[in-house]
């Protein structure tokens, strides 16, 4: 054996004193191989007789260590070294390491205060050294690693040659495991037998619970194997116990039954439910099936896949397939439905393809799935949710065409009357705008037409509504709506008299579809009769406008009398915009878009009826009359300019109208009532963190009364009557979140600027409520473990007070004319109607740990709460507790208790809820 050491070694001897074998320290140095050599120009002879000595000492211990290695079997040497110092018998053949010793052969190595070698047998014996200062009372215990596992131990002994080692009170780490042992032995296979261990999830060293194994046998990396075993919390033994069991320790995905859950629902009878296998197929994709099954005959099954490939795409994809039977068989109540859903997500990665990508979002269902499924019973957004959309998207680019190729898959479900609205596919192509009139070389400044630009974008769709029942059943060519669009603009940008911006453009739409309806009168049957002709069909339209706007500034200085120096200015911004557009009347018998026919009705009274053959198309038929608007608006923004309070010769900017705008219009082409209603729009910026916006209208044209004495609107302007637009309503939602550190900005605690910045603790990690319940709910259910930080003290080192909080208030108001109501016929007014909506909802985390949420409402139609929920988590280091009560209209309450661990989150764990149709009651 090769022996080396950090520090001198003492030997002992008989013919010398500890005085005499003591050699000074500064005479000691190491060689490259970390022996043992003296620098004997400072010694005297006895000193140099001493070392020649022990060095011959030296020589004879590795040689007979060699020897006795290559006698007994070791095909490797043994390297062992200590801090303190090195005791060899040479009776017994035995050497003694004291201070942070250490022994390597092959790939193990063991680290201990105190280690005794046999060379004979071939044996390692090590323990730690007691301690009254050190944790536990020992110092420096016995560590054995073994590759990659590590035991920590309080004795060991370890056989070199047969690899056998006795352990007293292992503690090793397995996954997400801490596997401790009484008494336990490893053989030459390296298997460790165990008896009276303990396995738990717990990361303390006093846990929290531990599943009490009279023996085991554990495969490190792989799985423990354990006979009787019972449940212990808090060191109290539980009446749970199982005959036998294993975990599992693989590093890797494994494959592996799911066990379900169990319980009763009135409808279906008892369950079980969530069960099945789970397949490792490899690293890049797996799959689960799970089935449930009920008393009363329900059944169904489910298959989930995860994958994901580097750097190029993941995903997941769920179908699921229900056959529900509710009620006795052969009685009246009993029915039997089926249903299915379907979820597909898929995500490319960036760095996949940076000119082309893919994805998916698939979330289809039919209508009673989420009736009859266990689960959306105690999820009141999936209950509630009307309507599901899904898409399937690609799209390529062609950088040096300027091009981009795109195509969707739309679908959306209207859950409550099973509609469908599908589009398969929607094709684009869009070229980016270019300029053909501009020079490659240009000389000089830009011409006038060099700014004229063109986009092109090319659309071809296929889309269909319908029902659930009947989509399967449509036929392509006649229930599909398909066509093609072809739309080319043309723009510019001038500017006139130096201020004056002018935007001119252009834009024609070509359409082509596939069908055309003709429609006649069957006088003798008094119905509409249509006849469909397919063939290829195109229409167009087109049109233009202009814009021109401009911006006014005006600036007042208020008297210095009056207001003194802390207003410099007040700046006016006036922004005018004036447009125009015009489009032709596409249904002049020029262009063909419309067609009529004559109706005699049951009387004989005959009517011309006027349509389009091609509005059952997918693109809309061009307008039949003709459109030239003139719009005016008219934008105003104030701001004020005054001194700055926290630097005397600096200034700062006050918002006073962030935007007052006002918008009107005038159709050219309308015979009556040609003028628009005014919008007004008003935005505020008072408040940092805070836009207030209001939106108006007033009507331009007032109330007449005909002869019966009923209102309609007239063709006389309220302005001609000398009174402004009638005021016909405005909306404003409101929404505050109020927390305490805003409290604290209020009461001049805290700045705007360290608002908004999220708060941290001394570690770096954010602590905001508002940032953080939502990932700690998360993590509590995936068995994330928490690292544990330092609690904050305040000055005066007391634990500092922290209840993070947050409240958020919503209020919605609605003011529109009740044209149901009665008509005053002296301020020819209908009254008005409010509506108000208000919804609050908060969170609250008591302590760490704890974090409470809740939302709810008032509905002030009914005058009641509206629907109200509320729930509870709580970490208890180990485990996770939630509970969730669901008011009206589906009362619902939930409870749940697992282990946070993924390897026992299956194995630990209570469910309570209550059933769909026995629901509690609250009062």
């Amino acid at each position: 054996m090769a022996g080396t050491s950090q520090q001198f070694w003492k030997r002992k001897k008989k013919n010398l004193s500890p005085q005499e074998s003591a050699e000074p320290v500064d005479s000691v140095v190491h060689d490259s191989l970390g022996n043992v050599a003296v620098d004997t120009t400072k010694m005297d002879s006895l000193q140099k007789a001493i070392v020649r000595y022990n060095k011959a000492i030296d020589d004879s211990i590795r040689l007979d260590s060699i020897n006795r290695a290559k006698a007994s079997g070791i095909d490797a040497p043994v390297n062992y070294e200590a801090q303190d110092s090195l005791v060899y018998d040479a009776a017994s053949q035995t050497a003694h390491l004291y201070g942070s010793s250490k022994v390597g052969y092959q790939s193990y190595n063991l680290t201990s205060d105190r280690i005794k070698m046999s060379m004979g047998s071939d044996l390692v014996h090590a323990v730690g050294t007691p301690d009254s200062t050190a944790e536990g009372g020992v110092k420096g215990k016995p560590v054995f690693k073994m590759g990659s596992d590590q035991y920590d131990t309080d004795t060991i002994a370890f056989n070199f040659k047969s690899k056998k080692a006795y352990i007293d009170n292992v503690y090793t780490e397995q996954q997400d495991g801490f596997l401790r042992g009484e008494k336990s032995k490893r053989d030459s296979t390296g298997l460790i037998y165990l008896q009276h261990g303990k396995y738990t999830t717990c990361d303390k060293d006093d846990p929290d619970f531990y599943i009490a194994l009279s023996r085991a046998r554990v495969r490190p990396g792989k799985d423990v194997v354990f006979g009787p075993a019972y449940l212990v919390v808090a060191d109290v033994p539980l009446p749970f116990a199982i005959p036998y069991g294993f975990f599992p320790f693989t590093k890797s995905y494994s494959s592996g039954f799911i066990m379900p859950t169990y319980g009763d629902e009135s409808d279906r009878g008892f369950y079980l439910r969530d069960g099945g296998y789970y397949f490792a197929i490899n690293d890049k994709w797996d799959l689960k099936l799970l089935g449930e099954i009920y008393t009363k005959g329900s059944w169904g099954v489910s298959a989930a896949s995860n994958y994901q490939k580097r750097y190029r795409y993941s995903g997941s994809f769920l179908f699921s397939y229900q056959d529900t039977k509710s009620g006795e068989k052969g009685m009246p109540d009993f029915s039997e439905t089926t249903s299915f859903k379907v979820q597909w997500s898929h995500r490319q990665d960036s760095k996949a393809n940076p000119y082309s990508s893919f994805s998916a979002s698939v979330n289809f269902a039919t209508q009673s799935y989420e009736r009859n499924n266990l689960s959306s019973l105690y999820n009141p957004q999936t209950m509630t949710q009307s309507t599901r959309t899904s898409s399937v998207s690609w799209s390529t680019s062609f950088s040096s065409l300027g091009m981009t190729l795109s195509s969707t898959a739309n679908l959306s479900q209207n859950m409550r009357d099973s509609s469908l609205s599908v589009t398969l596919p929607d094709l684009n192509i869009n070229v980016s705008r270019f300029y053909p009139f501009r020079r490659k070389a240009k000389v000089g400044e830009e011409r006038w037409y060099e700014k004229i630009g063109f986009t092109y974008k090319g659309q071809l769709k296929n889309s269909i509504d319908t029902k659930e029942d009947q989509f399967f059943k449509s036929n392509l060519i006649k229930d599909w709506q398909n066509g093609m669009k072809h739309d080319i603009g043309a723009s510019a940008s001038f500017t006139a008299l130096k201020y004056i911006n002018i935007n001119p453009s252009f834009s024609f739409s070509d359409r082509m579809q596939t069908s055309k309806i003709t429609r006649s009168w069957d006088t003798a049957n008094q119905e509409e009769l249509r006849d469909t002709t397919y063939g290829f069909y195109n229409i167009y339209d087109w049109s233009l406008s202009v814009s021109a706007s401009t911006k006014l500034y005006g600036f007042y200085i208020p008297s210095r009398k009056l207001f003194g120096d802390k207003i410099q200015a007040i700046r006016h911004v006036l922004s005018p915009t004036v447009s125009f557009s015009y489009a032709p009347n596409f249904g002049s018998s020029q262009y063909g878009y419309y067609d009529t026919y004559l109706k005699t009705d049951a009387n004989g009274n005959v009517s011309i009826v006027q349509y389009s053959p091609y509005n059952t198309g997918v693109w809309s038929v061009p307008s039949n009359s003709k459109t030239g608007s003139i719009n005016v608006t008219l934008g105003n923004n104030i701001e004020m300019k005054v001194k700055s309070d926290k630097d005397s010769t600096g200034y700062k900017k006050l918002s006073i109208i962030d935007d007052l705008s006002l918008s009107m219009g005038y159709n050219m082409a309308a015979k009556v009532r040609p003028w628009s209603d005014l919008s007004v729009n008003l935005r505020l910026k008072w408040w940092k963190n805070y836009t207030f916006n209001m939106n108006a209208v007033f009507a331009t044209y007032a109330y007449e009364l005909d002869a019966n004495g009923n209102p309609y609107i007239g063709t006389h302007t309220e302005y001609s009557k000398g009174r402004f637009g009638r005021f016909q309503g405005m909306s404003q939602n409101i929404s505050y979140t109020l927390n305490p550190e805003k409290i604290k900005k209020f009461f001049g605690g805290s700045d705007d600027e360290e608002e908004d910045k999220p708060k941290k603790d001394d570690e770096g990690i954010d602590t905001d409520i508002e940032t953080n319940v939502d990932k700690t709910m998360v993590d509590a259910q995936h068995g994330a473990k928490k690292s544990s930080t330092v609690a904050e003290t305040d000055d005066d080192g007391y634990m500092a007070f922290s209840m993070p909080w947050s409240l958020t208030f919503s209020y919605g108001i609605t003011l529109r004319e009740n044209t149901a109501g009665t008509f005053n016929k002296e301020s020819m007014r209908y009254p008005y109607k409010v509506s108000q909506t208000l919804n609050f909802s908060g969170n609250i985390r008591i302590s760490e740990g704890w974090n409470i949420s809740f939302s709810s409402g008032y509905d002030f139609d009914y005058h009641k709460i509206s629907m109200t929920t509320a729930s509870l988590q709580r970490d208890l280091h180990c485990f996770n507790m939630s509970c969730s009560v669901v008011l009206a209209p589906y009362t619902s309450y939930n409870f749940s208790f697992r282990c946070n661990a993924a390897t026992l989150t299956d194995a630990l764990k209570y469910d309570k809820r209550s059933g769909y149709s026995n629901a509690v009651q609250w009062y």
